[in-house]
């Protein structure tokens, strides 16, 4: 059982196999923050974690209860206005315009697993995984607003999944200006920040700040989550390291305007608000509807942070992903846009596909360009039919060439835009997203369809069903490269135009969930501009993302590195591109691009045909020794062993090993080679301490314990003593870790 509940003491204690989650119901129906971490024994209650002084500078309940002070309360979902200064979990507006509510506890229900809910991608337990669910009832009588709030419970991967959903029972509607996910008051301030920031091409570097005194917060207001500020972040002790101390992740299951803060108030109490950034939100909650926030997942271990990520990855793959993929190995692809741009036919594209069957290759990807006019950046989205000048037999005859060579087929959209220079637009100009008579901005030449009008996404959704038919479609890369501006709909009325933002990415999972439903065995891999949109929210129906539009090995090894700590490999996409570099144009060896781009979703982005017999050669044995190696890689518990985010970043290390401890591959990546370097060792990690590996097929062998606490020792070209050589600016070294039978 993970849900524990002392009707006599209103407590509940929520318990994974690891961890302990409690809160309690207090005086007037007020929810109470007990304690969240390490698993503790269930007991009735727990006075002493209540214990409180009275503060002269806090206000009281009432004159009668001068010590009962909700300024000084850790809560669960606070609200504001009524003593608690800090910033709440909620706000609601009333027609009086109060924004003061009283909510207070009602009654519980305990349910058996975890249902998904409608209309918003959520996690589930469609395995009998133990899952349990609380809904805690909680009502404002005078305004008959009630709050449910949802705690999922997932005991074997230590997660707890948080939402609140809103019912209005009046006779009146109330405006929701804010309403966020999930609310957690530590009691002390001990803890860094650890945040993904950056921008397009170096999306999602580590930032580790401590906590001080007053506000820490990431957010987005793109309506996207954001290349600048990923919605994954965790909270860590001082002293924790990837492989030592506790450590608190918190991700949102949404893809739009997001808010993670962190307020330390004058007592040192750390408030964590999860959620829908408050920021350009508005809901109008009429009599008898309902509003229901994203899902918050919540996640705590004192194993440090390798530990965290994988269990987080494990309740992803289990709780998240559609069930087809949970296991399923991604195929290696070739995408054609490094390799042509706008400029190619379909002689020049079967060159590559014919060349991709002779690698190993499993599909060709047809990227931009081959839909509309389209010959530029500046037409022809929303004209989701065949260019008869690049393609004259039709985007199904050519899928068909394709499929016949034994290749899946993928294709390139981008169903959320719209060019000026179109059909789509001439036909339908208010549904671009504009404010009627000022200027519209432009972003990468494009503009934003309105996905909060359901007739836009009827259009798009027939428009794309009729190409998945027509080329018998396997994959989809589905992207989305600007931000939105001028945030307006033609089709709302002025009151509700703060509702858009939440409603136009509603609109976005609602054409996903047709066509994802409609066409099961296409698999999606979301894009924005690159990482633009690494989320949970997109995972739910894409269970793989290409991870930035940057290519370069050196920048990726910092790329895929930070996003490892929110996201398990097989969500990453990661291709070998073409040297020099596209986006630094640096030139690394074709055995590091690949070494680098191997532990993810994996593929090649530039022109096959093209290589010399010696490049297709070594392309043919990395395509080779990926499919061998292929669930290692993508579903392999993952080690991070040496951060390029500690000291001057020119080391990077890692290891993935299988659930049996019998096979592991760990792999270390050299930025720049230095003369005469010290001796350094590479310390694996996961292992079984008492069996015997080889590697690398050495003669000799050694014990688990001895290669995770002596290691491995590294060494330079002019050593001849080193177990290993590891020279060569850009340079990697793979270790093939295999237990002795």
């Amino acid at each position: 059982m993970a849900i524990h509940v002392d009707e006599t003491n209103q407590t509940f204690h929520l318990q994974t196999d690891h961890t302990s989650y409690i809160f309690q119901v207090l005086a007037h129906g007020i929810l109470g923050q007990v304690y969240y971490g390490k698993k503790i024994h269930v007991k009735p209650q727990y006075n002493e974690l209540l214990k409180r002084e009275l503060k002269t500078d806090t206000p009281a309940y009432s004159l009668d209860e001068p010590h009962f002070q909700i300024g000084d309360l850790k809560q669960e979902y606070s609200d504001t206005g009524t003593g608690d200064f800090r910033r709440p979990a909620y706000q609601v507006t009333q027609s009086n315009g109060s924004r003061i509510t009283d909510f207070k506890y009602d009654h519980y229900e305990v349910v058996q697993g975890k249902q998904r809910l409608a209309g918003l991608p959520s996690t589930f337990d469609d395995t009998d995984d133990g899952a349990e669910t609380l809904i805690v009832h909680l009502t404002d009588e005078l305004i008959q607003l009630d709050l449910e709030l949802n705690y999922t419970v997932f005991p074997h991967q230590d997660v707890i999944v948080r939402s609140a959903n809103f019912k209005n029972h009046g006779v009146e509607p109330v405006a929701l200006n804010a309403a966020l996910s999930a609310q957690l008051d530590l009691p002390d301030k001990q803890y860094d920040l650890i945040q993904f920031a950056g921008t397009w091409a170096r999306e999602r570097h580590l930032v580790r700040t401590p906590l001080r005194s007053g506000i820490q917060a990431i957010d987005s207001v793109r309506t996207t989550s954001s290349p600048q500020q990923n919605p994954f972040m965790m909270l860590a002790r001082p002293q924790t390291t990837d492989d030592h101390g506790e450590v608190f992740g918190f991700n949102l299951v949404y893809s739009g305007n997001f808010l993670d803060q962190v307020e330390v108030d004058q007592w040192n109490v750390s408030r964590v608000l999860v959620g829908i950034n408050p920021a350009e939100f508005e809901w109008q909650l009429a009599p008898d509807k309902a509003f229901q926030t994203p899902e918050a997942v919540m996640s705590y271990t004192p194993d440090g942070m390798n530990q965290l990520s994988q269990q987080m990855a494990a309740f992803y793959g289990e709780h998240l992903v559609d069930v087809k993929y949970r296991r399923m190995e991604r195929p290696i692809l070739v995408n054609n846009w490094e390799a042509t741009y706008f400029d190619f036919n379909d002689e020049k594209l079967l060159n590559i596909a014919k060349q991709a069957k002779k690698l190993g290759i499993e599909m060709f990807v047809l990227d931009d360009g081959w839909f509309g006019h389209r010959n530029d950046d500046h037409t022809s989205l929303g004209d989701w039919f065949v260019d008869p000048k690049k393609l004259p037999n039709g985007i199904g005859a050519f899928a068909d060439e394709v499929h016949d060579l034994g290749l899946k087929f993928g294709l390139w959209f981008e169903p959320e835009m719209i060019s000026m220079d179109s059909e789509l637009y001439q036909k339908n100009p208010d549904w671009l997203i504009h404010v009627p008579k000022r200027r519209a901005t432009p972003g990468r030449n494009q503009y934003v369809l309105d996905f909060s009008r359901p007739e836009v996404v009827d259009a798009i959704y027939a428009m794309m069903s009729k190409v998945i038919q027509d080329t018998k479609l396997d994959y989809i890369k589905w992207d989305m490269n600007r931000y939105i501006t001028e945030m307006y709909s033609t089709a709302l009325p002025a009151d509700r135009q703060l509702e858009m933002p939440h409603r136009y990415i509603l609109g976005v999972y609602n054409l996903y969930e047709r066509l994802t439903k409609a066409y099961p065995d296409v698999l999606f891999e979301s894009c924005a501009s690159g990482g633009g949109r690494f989320d949970l929210g997109m995972m739910y129906y894409a269970p793989q993302a290409w991870t930035s539009d940057d290519t370069d090995a050196v920048e990726r090894m910092k790329i895929q590195f930070g996003t490892s700590y929110g996201y398990p490999q097989a969500m990453m996409g990661a291709h070998v591109s073409a040297v020099p570099n596209e986006q630094t144009g640096r030139i690394t060896p074709l055995e590091t691009r690949a070494n680098v781009a191997f532990y993810g979703a994996f593929g090649y982005e530039l022109d096959i045909s093209k290589m010399s017999d010696q490049e297709a050669d070594e392309v043919k044995k990395q395509v080779a020794f990926y499919k061998q190696h292929r669930s290692l890689y993508q579903f392999g518990k993952l080690y991070r062993l040496d951060s390029p985010f500690d000291g001057d970043g020119n080391v990077m290390s890692w290891l993935v090993v299988d659930e049996q401890q019998a096979h592991a591959i760990a792999t270390r990546y050299q930025v720049l080679n230095h003369p005469n370097a010290p001796y350094e060792r590479l310390y694996l990690r996961g292992l079984d301490p008492d069996k015997q590996y080889r590697i690398n097929d050495s003669t000799e062998t050694y014990y688990g314990d001895e290669l995770m606490n002596a290691g491995i020792v590294i060494g330079s070209e002019f050593d001849d003593t080193a177990a290993v050589k590891n020279s060569a600016d850009f340079s990697s070294r793979r270790f093939m870790i295999d237990a002795v039978q």
